[in-house]
């Protein structure tokens, strides 16, 4: 059987307008995150150009009148909050309500860029788009402009980090392979300002710059671009290293999560940790948690 046929979509193949009433969301969206400026923005975007990006919700496995929200917590609050009754939504046909996007709290730059790329697509202009996220039209330009000579592969790693525009500007000094190796080493070591990555692009061998070195090491001694360039190369070791492991200890993790997450599903065995180990069913609760939120 060749490997195609294995394939299954990842989607209904329409979308589908779902009442919100019938949308049951994984996380609240807080006080907090509503006085947000990012909240702010896509609550101006949608005021003016509508929902670009459908949320995706998948189907509840018992009732087929519920939908679980995987994705788009913000999109739904603000459309109750502007009294709208129902959204058009992706529906996933696989229920990855625990991983798909869980990490996300606002949108991240990488979805930033497609957002605007879509609205173009669709005809919207950059004015109005400007207006939309308050901010001026330079910026949308530079938004839409953001992965030109990003290889697709650093894209993929980058797609839900919150990167400063800039970093962009400084992997494209970079070779493609040298850009996956950064980008690895990003989230690898969760680190992802500026100076970050102008260290990592000061530390590349000539040979993986699209420029020469003397372009990219300014301001720079000798001194200390050599123990960058160390400094890069044990990182990368660190992280191959941590690649190897991660596998078995995420199997482990997730094996660890799943049982405590059944353990909690007994009422009784609750109860009693509740009145003997209370300390011990926080910790369990707070594993579950993680399960959920990743």
């Amino acid at each position: 059987m060749s490997r195609g046929r294995n394939l299954t979509l990842a989607f209904e193949p329409a979308t589908l307008r779902i009442p919100l009433e019938q949308i049951r969301p994984l996380r609240e969206v807080t006080d907090r995150i509503k006085l947000s400026v990012k909240y702010g923005q896509i609550a101006a975007s949608i005021k003016e150009v509508g929902i670009i990006e459908p949320p995706v919700v998948a189907r509840d496995a018992n009732d087929p009148d519920i939908f679980h929200l995987l994705d788009g917590h913000l999109r739904v609050e603000i459309l109750k909050q502007r009294d709208i009754q129902a959204a058009v939504c992706l529906v996933a046909t696989d229920d990855e309500a625990f991983t798909y996007n869980k990490r996300i709290n606002r949108l991240a730059i990488i979805q930033e860029h497609r957002m605007i790329r879509n609205a173009l697509d669709k005809g919207v202009s950059e004015e109005r788009l400007a207006r939309a996220l308050n901010v001026n039209i330079a910026s949308i330009r530079n938004r839409r402009r953001l992965l030109e000579g990003i290889c697709p592969e650093a894209v993929e790693l980058l797609k839900d980090r919150h990167v400063p525009i800039g970093a962009f500007r400084e992997l494209r000094r970079l070779k493609p392979v040298r850009q996956i190796e950064a980008a690895e080493l990003m989230v690898a070591m969760n680190r992802y300002s500026m100076g970050y990555v102008r260290s990592l692009v000061a530390a590349t061998p000539e040979e993986q710059l699209i420029a020469g070195k003397a372009q990219v090491a300014q301001g720079l001694t000798t001194e200390q671009i050599e123990r960058m360039e160390i400094e890069s190369a044990r990182l990368q070791r660190e992280f191959r290293r941590i690649e190897r492991d991660y596998g078995a200890d995420h199997l482990d993790l997730v094996l660890a999560t799943g049982w405590v997450a059944r353990l909690l599903d007994n009422a009784r065995v609750v109860g009693h940790l509740a009145r003997a180990h209370p300390e011990i069913l926080g910790e369990f609760q707070k594993l579950a948690e993680l399960r959920m939120t990743g």
